[in-house]
């Protein structure tokens, strides 16, 4: 390489390093977005409003990272909202009633999202049950255990430092919640970026013969991806659990769908092998935003519903024109 390609090149990586990945659409509809709320109401571009708008995506931004893998390989997860409400119930179940410490309640209900994800996973590859029907079972049989586990009573009271990680600023703006969900969206854009298995999954989303012909493990790397969309329902049910001081069976319910909303609206593409976390992040933030928006401005809860659903299919018409 030649002392002017040298510069040249080290520029062409810092922009390939901070790609929006075909999301500038959405980025450009986030800042309209803003700007419209901007104008409509005094109260949404104030600090506190913001960070309250970073605190009540945690939930939805750790499992959207999952659901941007499952979707990428031509996948769809529609569980990880049930997964959310067993992991958070195997926890307070192994805390409060049980008795053993927190961190081994959050343990368990890890491990058992994890396995929910890798029966979903295994349903799929081994007796090639289509993605949609295996994962609407597992989503039925984890809210049944949910409710099982305690005959469909919540659980609450935890210690107070777990609760107060949801609520306490440090720095003046920064949760652990939030720390924690931007570390997923870092590694989860890393892992993507950077990784041969990254790349593997683009290659799976985009024909799963041609990667299996290309040495590519797509049976592994299918049940991989469906244990780190449980793993990172159950991290989801965890946060939720702190926000919240309680859990309950019912938690989580549509969870899905706002996941896989936020994953489509960030220009990840439902027939795998484009997107990625950065227009994921922004799909997210897009709901987020939009939410607050709505409750600032006075909108009712049914209201809301009929609006996302509407930014929802003009995401899905961008996408269709955009591949025609």
């Amino acid at each position: 390489m030649t002392m002017t390609q040298a510069p040249q090149a080290g520029r062409m990586r810092l922009a390939d390093m901070f790609s929006l990945s075909g999301a500038t659409g959405p980025l450009i509809g986030l800042f309209v977005l803003c700007v419209f709320l901007s104008v409509s109401t005094d109260a949404f571009f104030t600090l506190r409003n913001l960070l309250n708008v970073l605190d009540q995506i945690t939930v939805l931004g750790i499992m959207a990272v999952g659901m941007t893998y499952v979707i990428l390989i031509g996948g769809i997860d529609l569980a990880v909202g049930s997964v959310l409400a067993l992991a958070m119930m195997v926890m307070g179940y192994t805390a409060n009633v049980l008795g053993y410490p927190i961190g081994v309640g959050i343990a368990a209900a890890l491990v058992v999202a994890a396995f929910s994800g890798a029966v979903s996973g295994l349903m799929i590859t081994l007796f090639r049950v289509p993605a949609f029907i295996s994962t609407l079972a597992m989503m039925s049989i984890a809210r049944g255990l949910a409710n099982m586990i305690t005959d469909g009573q919540q659980i609450v009271g935890f210690p107070a430092w777990f609760s107060m990680l949801a609520f306490i600023r440090h720095g003046g703006f920064l949760t652990v919640t939030v720390a924690l969900m931007l570390v997923v969206f870092v590694l989860g854009w890393f892992y993507l970026r950077y990784t041969s298995g990254g790349r593997s999954l683009y290659a799976i989303g985009g024909s799963p013969e041609v990667a299996r012909l290309a040495g590519i493990n797509v049976s592994l790397m299918t049940v991989g991806v469906y244990v780190v969309s449980g793993v990172l329902a159950g991290l989801a049910g965890i946060v939720l659990a702190m926000r919240l001081d309680s859990v309950q069976p019912t938690a989580g319910f549509t969870y899905e769908l706002d996941t896989i909303a936020a994953v489509v609206i960030g220009g990840t593409s439902l027939s795998g092998g484009q997107g990625g976390i950065i227009g994921t992040i922004i799909g997210v933030l897009i709901i987020g935003v939009l939410r607050n928006g709505l409750n600032l401005l006075g909108v009712s809860p049914f209201t809301q519903a009929v609006v996302i659903g509407v930014v929802i299919a003009l995401a899905v018409a961008a996408e269709a024109f955009k591949k025609r």
